[in-house]
Parts: structure tokens; C-alpha cells; sequence
């Protein structure tokens, strides 16, 4: 319940966040251009609000809707998700939308994406800044990785270590990383000191999507951390820091491996090869009834030589911008996917959004995934879909070419179809949270 609660919260904050800095950016360059803003609501408030209010001598009311599905700006004189046709029937008034030119009602109407892709790479660069950029390059990674059956199926094998994608040069594991390889034709790997070449399907992604499998993870190198006290590792004189090659002769890369070799040698004694500052060494050492050797294993940063680059106030927003612009880009490529079958079936709402925030409160992951849903949030609402941003945008751009208005009743009718069709569409992907949270 505690895990639940702090995953809501987190998704909450991070939403407000991002809703109230898209409408700002509505609603900064309509008061720039004196069009008059009726509303400015957090969340939506069909037949009420929790909150509300209105300055004196002001046009905009203020408030926070009960319906925490988004947020909007009533603007005046515009066809919205408000339908206000009572308003659209009277005669054009000079603080309006539909008064303005049609340069100033585009800027109007991409602000709200530009300020979140804006803050996306402010959230980005502060991140930079405050903790900067740590990561596992592969080359360190000297156990490998472990990878999914369906990257076994094509030819990857554990501990197999990364190197290039058609000839680029990979770095560490990372979305990007990861469009990389599926994207590429062939991939290059490191396994036992020979380059091994894997040729790539085209439907790979398609694949991994499909078994909802990770394509691949860092493997755990057996590395000592502590003896635990009265059992055979700590009699036998193992320490921090000492890497487990193998027992009985049977080479153990990784902490799987390692497990299995020791589930069929229970209260036994067992000859342990490892490593010790460069130098090989045995030992026998006594199992308990479960096989175990009575070890703690190093975590990964231990285990790793971990990288961390720092960057100071002004080098970080350069990187800031890098992040944003290979976050959107990763994601506008991965969005081909989602027109296929099985990228269909994968869509997820609200449960999965707030399923990718961590279980406990960790300021530097709840600030990337806030930045990268403000990644998200900027590139589906540009999408050319009526009731959406991008919608406003293509009219307006037809407008622009031609010189001619639509129909305020052909705007009308596309407005409803786009709400009804995002209404469906924000059905269909929670019906496959609560299909996956029930039957998976």
C-alpha cells in the first residue's frame, strides 16, 4: 500500500507539473497578444471544482479541477474542448482568438509544446548539474550482460559484451542504446576475447515488445561483499572484494551461474577459485543445507568501475539540450511501433505511467521521468489530431497557406471527433493496465 501510495503521488506531482507549465505557455502568449484567457484550470472540472477563484479586475479564473486527467486554458473566442458555441455565434470581439492573425494564433497555439520541450531540457540540464551523468560503460562491464530469450533466439549469448551497431560504437545500456541495436542490421559483440557479428531482424523490436521481455541487463559478477558471520565463507577466509571464478571447476561468470552450481551441493564442501587482488587462489569452503556459501554480493557500482561526468552550471544546459533532443528523437522513432499489433497491445495508461516511478522517493529519478513524460507530452501533443494542439496547428497552417478560415462548423465536428476519439483511446490503454494488473 505504502508503494502504491508513493508511485500515485509521485505520478500526480509529476503531472501537475508538466500540465501547468503547458497551459502557461497558452496562456503567457495569449495575454502577449491581449486575447483574453476565461480559464486556467489544473485538471479538468465537469460540473464542479475543488478550488476556484478569481483575482480582482481580472478575466481568468483559477482554478483545480476533480477529474486529474490533464488541464486547459479556456481561451476566448476559440473552439476548445469547452464547446462553447453560445460564445462562436456572437460577433467577433477585438480581445478574441479568432481576432487575432493567423502568425499570432499559431505561436499561441504551439507554446504549450514548446515550454514543456523547454522545461524537459531545463529539468535535464539541473539534473546534469546537481548529480550529473553516471553510467556503466560496456567495456567495464567484464562479466557482460544477460540477455532476453528472443535476443538468445537471433544469436546473442550471455556475457556477450556490446560494441557497435552497423559501426557505430555503443556505449552503455540506455533506451537508446537499445534503439540502436534493434534498428541496426548487424551488431557486434565482444565473447570470449573474439568479435562476434549478430545479424538483426527487422521484426526484433517487434519481438521484445510481443513477450514484454528486456532486451538485456548487466550481469552480476560474483564479487564478494561480506562473509556473513559462523558460515563456511567467513571460516574459510573469503573477504570483500574477492571474485568467485568457479567451484569445483565449474566456471561461475555470473551470480545465476553461480547460484545454480551451488543448489546441487548442499551441506558439502566445495573448492572455491577466486580472484584476490590480481592473484588466483583456492579454498574449500562449507556449504549449509541450501548450498549456500554464506557470501553478500557486491552490487554493481562496486563491482563496475562506474563513470560520472560532472559538469558545471553552464556546461550543463548543452547537455541538457543533447538529453532532450535524443530522448525525443529515440522516442519518435519508437513511435512506428505503436501502429503494429503487438505495439498496440502494449499501450499502457495511467497504471503504467505510474508503474515506471521508482518505489521509493528518489528526487533524481522522479526529475528524469518528469522530464521525460514532458518529452512525451510535447511530441503527442503536436500530433495533427483535432482536440490536440497539433490538431489547431495543421488548421491554422492550412489557413496560413491558403488564406482562407474552415468552416467554424467543420472545426466543430473535427474538435468532437478528436475528443471522442482520445476519449477511446485513453480507454483502450487503461482497459490494458487492468487487463495485464488481472491476468498477467
Amino acid at each position: 500500500m505504502e508503494t502504491f501510495l508513493i508511485k500515485t503521488v509521485q505520478l500526480l506531482l509529476s503531472l501537475s507539473i508538466l500540465v501547468i507549465v503547458h497551459e502557461f505557455g497558452h496562456f503567457i502568449f495569449a495575454r502577449l497578444f491581449k486575447v483574453r484567457v476565461e480559464k486556467f484550470y489544473l485538471f479538468f472540472d465537469p460540473w464542479f471544482s475543488l478550488f476556484k477563484f478569481k483575482p480582482k479586475n481580472s478575466h481568468t479564473e483559477y482554478g483545480v479541477g476533480w477529474l486529474p486527467l490533464g488541464g486547459y486554458v479556456k481561451i476566448a473566442g476559440m473552439i476548445d474542448e469547452s464547446m462553447d458555441r453560445e460564445q462562436m455565434k456572437q460577433p467577433p470581439k477585438p480581445w478574441e482568438f479568432r481576432s487575432k492573425p493567423a502568425w499570432q494564433r499559431l505561436l499561441i497555439m504551439v507554446a504549450g509544446v514548446v515550454f514543456n520541450f523547454i522545461l524537459a531540457i531545463f529539468i535535464y540540464s539541473m539534473i546534469a548539474y546537481t548529480w550529473g551523468t553516471t553510467y556503466i560503460p560496456f567495456k567495464n562491464a567484464y562479466a557482460g550482460m544477460e540477455y532476453c530469450q528472443s535476443a538468445k533466439e537471433i544469436g546473442f549469448r550471455d556475457g556477450d559484451i556490446p560494441l557497435t551497431a552497423d559501426g557505430a560504437e555503443l556505449g552503455f545500456m540506455s533506451s537508446e542504446t537499445l534503439q540502436q541495436i534493434v534498428e541496426a542490421k548487424q551488431v557486434q559483440v565482444l565473447r570470449n576475447n573474439d568479435t562476434v557479428t549478430i545479424a538483426i531482424p527487422k521484426d526484433f523490436m517487434l519481438r521484445l515488445i510481443d513477450k514484454e521481455e528486456q532486451f538485456a541487463m548487466y550481469r552480476i559478477p560474483p564479487v564478494v561483499y561480506e562473509a556473513s558471520a559462523n558460515t563456511g565463507a567467513q571460516r574459510a577466509g573469503l573477504l570483500k572484494g574477492d571474485r568467485i571464478l568457479s567451484i569445483d571447476s565449474v566456471a561461475t561468470p555470473s551470480l545465476d551461474e553461480l547460484h545454480q552450481v551451488l543448489s546441487t551441493r548442499r551441506d558439502t564442501t566445495v573448492t572455491v577459485a577466486y580472484l584476490r587482488n590480481g592473484a588466483l587462489q583456492t579454498t574449500a569452503v562449507a556449504t549449509d543445507s541450501v548450498g549456500n556459501l554464506g557470501i553478500l554480493i557486491s552490487p554493481l557500482v562496486e563491482s563496475y568501475e562506474v563513470v560520472t561526468e560532472h559538469y558545471g552550471f553552464w556546461e550543463s544546459f548543452p547537455k541538457g539540450i543533447e538529453l532532450g533532443v535524443s530522448k525525443l528523437t529515440s522516442y519518435v522513432n519508437s513511435m512506428k511501433y505503436v501502429f503494429t499489433k503487438e505495439g498496440a497491445q502494449s499501450l499502457g495508461g495511467f497504471g503504467a505511467i505510474g508503474s515506471i516511478f521508482p518505489e521509493r522517493w528518489d528526487w533524481e529519478s522522479f526529475w528524469s521521468m518528469t522530464a521525460f513524460l514532458s518529452v512525451i507530452l510535447a511530441f503527442m501533443n503536436i500530433l495533427p489530431i483535432p482536440a490536440l494542439d497539433g490538431g489547431h496547428v495543421l488548421f491554422l497552417l492550412y489557413e496560413v497557406i491558403t488564406r482562407r478560415k474552415p468552416n467554424e462548423k467543420f472545426m466543430e465536428y473535427a474538435q468532437m471527433c478528436g475528443m471522442i476519439f482520445l476519449l477511446a483511446l485513453l480507454i483502450y490503454a487503461n482497459g490494458n493496465d487492468i487487463v495485464r494488473f488481472f491476468f498477467k
